[in-house]
């Protein structure tokens, strides 16, 4: 009763699409418009899941030699479902998912799901799934995210930064400038880090213009010049501030805290959650303490990002 079937743009597109839109679990992250940007650097290898003809469930995916993620490019990923997953649907789908992968000579599936504050509806069968069928947790990250209709109070500092940047008369605006953004994004984390942004500025300029209601740039300017800014990645449940970056002049001036606090206290007061991103690095081992401090002074707390490794 169970079949799987490899996605082919031309033929499964709107299908696809659709389906996202209407789950319990999916995000426009997993729309192939979204996909599709980065196609040069992961060869896709999505699957659609078919339940008495019908589909009952989309992973998007990439093949890496004889490994299969779900996916490289994209932050989480895993089994995107509808309301009519049950349990028992979910453990054919495992055990479909390994006698349809076995026979291609891939050896690992490398699952990484869906974090519950992006869920519609209760999602988590696939994690059960995982354990039954012996997966090994290889990654644990930790994000912070603050509950909006149960904000735990900014701390004294931030409530003092943001009165500062406030008398140094910063303007708090939506731009579209997302390649000035990018750039000093890039200098900033050249400077702290040694590392360059996931995307370039070319790569969230063309997303931004593609996704208006779900990537949106927040400046902060003085004298017309941009100083800080965050890229807010925006779904049903969650505002994810997906970058964050300040110039010198910026961090003199407390944007950071005066941005922030507009964004959780004003723009998105009627989301569920505001998502401050991770603050760990090397899968999980590193915890920088000053990045999640800054996050838990404004009320956030932890929520994880797991991904698994099912030998098969």
């Amino acid at each position: 009763m169970m079949e799987i079937k490899k996605f082919i743009p031309e033929e499964d597109k709107e299908l696809w699409d659709n389906f996202v839109l209407q789950s319990k679990n999916g995000l426009f992250l997993f729309l192939r418009d979204y996909m599709e940007y980065h196609s040069d650097r992961f060869e896709d290898y999505s699957l659609i899941f078919y339940w008495k003809n019908k589909p009952i469930g989309l992973m998007p995916a990439n093949i890496n030699i004889n490994d299969l993620a779900s996916h490289n490019g994209l932050t989480f990923g895993g089994i995107i479902t509808n309301k009519k997953m049950k349990m028992s649907i979910m453990l054919q789908i495992f055990d479909s998912l390994k006698e349809y992968l076995k026979p291609k000579g891939i050896n690992k599936l490398l699952y990484k799901p869906i974090p519950h504050i992006y869920h519609r509806y209760p999602s988590e069968e696939d994690l059960y799934a995982l354990y039954i069928n012996n997966a090994g947790l290889i990654k644990r990250e930790v994000s912070s995210t603050i509950i909006i209709a149960d904000k735990i109070p900014f701390n004294r500092n931030r409530k003092r930064n943001t009165k500062i940047a406030k008398k140094n008369g910063l303007i708090i605006k939506r731009s579209y400038d997302f390649d000035t953004f990018m750039n000093l994004k890039k200098k900033q984390l050249s400077k702290t880090h040694g590392v360059n942004p996931t995307h370039t500025g070319k790569e969230m300029e063309y997303l931004g213009n593609k996704f208006t209601d779900n990537i949106k740039l927040f400046a902060a300017e003085r004298d017309g010049e941009m100083i800080d800014g965050v890229i807010i990645y925006e779904s049903k449940n969650v505002a994810h501030a997906q970058y964050q970056g300040a110039t010198d002049l910026g961090l003199e001036l407390r944007a950071p805290d005066l941005i922030l606090e507009k964004l959780i206290n004003e723009y998105y007061r009627e989301k569920k959650y505001f998502d401050l991103g991770i603050s760990t690095e090397d899968n999980g081992n590193y915890l920088n303490e000053g990045l999640i401090s800054f996050k838990e002074r404004f009320g956030a707390r932890a929520v994880i990002h797991d991904a698994y490794e099912l030998n098969l």
